[in-house]
């Protein structure tokens, strides 16, 4: 049993801090082989749930950085062991690439079938040490460059359509499920970004959302569950996370994906040509950045944020449509300029990202032998052994964040700006930037400027608004219950 004050055999300083930490052992147990495994996957999943799970081990170890097993574990994952890292001065050491090797480590422990990418290790799978890394990523990070004039306006008209559907289904049926108008106003932005044509007008027609939900589901299937009744619980366990999940499933609607954007993009599959990538390559690599993690990352997010937004309250909404108004007011309209004075909407959507990341987890081999530091102590972890964070953990450490469980809208205006290094969402802290040698988002800053602009066409529509939420595999279901409209603007 791990001695909860063992004796130090040596001191680390962390810079930041003004003492020294001692080293020790990294507490917890793998368990016995195999059934280790599927006893950590059950608690995870079914009998404790994922922040009990975390939780507490965290109690039980009284140590944020400890031994456990991930899922899926036995017979999708061939290793499942993993060190946890919790806490908001550990979890960083998965950003850092010199240490951390990223390669197949996207959903964790476990690499889905290639054929989901066209039999190609897509970006999102490379260590920046690949060769091809650089190559995607720059190629994406130029197609973005390029597209920066259109954000604005095109999201703002995709957003139009999608709160007239919004007023439409509130005024038939007296509220609205958010999700769903959500997900087909980010599939449309994202395939006419890309594509500079709307999907209604491909062989999609209005498939496109329900093809990439099924494709990235059965993806990310062996993480989830769909909510069985408990006492069907291990034929769930048996059905989702013990065998890879099979491409012929959604194979012929994967085609239908790929040929549209094949057929719709041909001057970003003609750029991708200019980055000495196959044209083949760089659609199946186009298809995962707007299908898996642009729209997918909407799909979870948009959502979030306006759960968040909208339990916080008539006072917040009151607040934010005042600087929202005031500044388009000024500005003579929503612009790039117009956005960065809006303060306390910046800080809004920086505390949804803060409070519960699209993303929650992160995952990377030790590329040598490190030491790791938390707040208390420091832990070596050796060459090979792979680091897992579980970042709500890590964004709510209330040694850094006062209240942290709380919603606090103004938490990053003015001098609380200083605490947007401990922000973690975009696998990179929030003051820094992607670049080719690191896995940090390459739309990081679009993400933040959509959220913006969301929550700044809400206000110039609506006074305040009321939800209802549930939660779902992946975030959470939103229904709008009462949507005030603006009677100053």
């Amino acid at each position: 049993m791990y001695d909860k004050s063992p004796s130090p055999t040596s001191f680390v300083f962390i810079p930041s801090m003004p003492i020294s930490v001692p080293l020790k052992p990294i507490p917890g147990s793998y368990g016995l082989p195999f059934f280790g495994a599927i006893k950590d996957r059950l608690d995870y999943f079914y009998n404790q749930g994922k922040d009990e799970f975390f939780s507490s081990r965290v109690e039980k170890y009284q140590s944020t950085v400890f031994k456990t097993n991930m899922p899926p574990g036995p017979f999708i994952a061939q290793n499942p062991k993993v060190i946890a890292v919790l806490d908001a001065i550990s979890f960083p050491i998965l950003f850092d690439t010199s240490k951390i090797e990223k390669f197949n480590v996207l959903d964790g422990t476990y690499l889905p079938s290639l054929s989901f990418t066209g039999g190609y290790r897509v970006c999102a799978y490379l260590d920046p040490s690949e060769p091809n890394h650089t190559s995607l990523k720059s190629f994406f990070m130029s197609v973005l460059a390029s597209k920066h004039k259109d954000f604005v306006p095109l999201f703002r008209t995709c957003l139009s359509q999608m709160f007239i559907d919004i007023e439409d289904e509130m005024g038939s049926k007296r509220t609205a499920n958010f999700n769903d108008s959500s997900d087909a106003m980010s599939f449309n932005f994202v395939f006419r970004l890309f594509c500079e044509k709307d999907p209604s007008e491909t062989k999609l027609g209005s498939e496109g959302p329900a093809i990439v939900d099924k494709w990235v589901g059965l993806q990310l299937a062996p993480l989830a569950t769909i909510g069985f009744p408990k006492f069907l619980k291990h034929f769930e366990d048996l059905l989702m996370h013990t065998f890879p999940i099979p491409f012929f499933l959604v194979k012929s609607d994967y085609k239908k994906l790929y040929d549209a954007f094949y057929a719709s993009s041909s001057s970003v599959l003609d750029k991708a040509e200019s980055f000495g990538i196959d044209r083949d390559e760089a659609c199946h690599n186009l298809v995962f950045v707007a299908g898996f993690n642009a729209y997918g990352g909407m799909k979870a997010w948009f959502p979030t944020l306006i759960k968040w937004v909208g339990k916080a309250g008539e006072k917040l909404h009151r607040q934010l449509a005042n600087e929202i108004r005031t500044v388009v007011k000024e500005e003579g309209g929503v612009t790039f300029q117009a956005l960065e004075k809006m303060t306390l909407t910046k800080s809004v959507v920086f505390e949804a990202l803060r409070i519960e990341p699209g993303v929650p987890f992160q995952y990377g081999k030790a590329k040598e032998d490190i030491v790791i530091n938390s707040h208390d102590a420091a832990y070596e972890i050796k060459k090979g052994e792979m680091i897992f964070g579980y970042q709500p953990f890590a964004t709510k450490d209330p040694k850094i964040f006062y209240h942290p469980e709380e919603f606090v809208g103004h938490r990053f205006v003015g001098e609380g700006e200083n605490l947007l290094k401990y922000v973690y969402w975009s696998n990179g802290r929030e003051t820094e930037d992607p670049t080719v040698g690191n896995k940090q988002c390459p739309g990081k800053d679009l993400v933040v400027l959509l959220s913006r602009l969301l929550v700044v066409e809400l206000f110039l529509r609506y006074d305040t608004f009321t939800v209802e939420t549930a939660v779902l595999p992946f975030g959470s279901s939103v229904t709008l219950t009462s949507l005030i409209k603006a009677t100053s603007t």
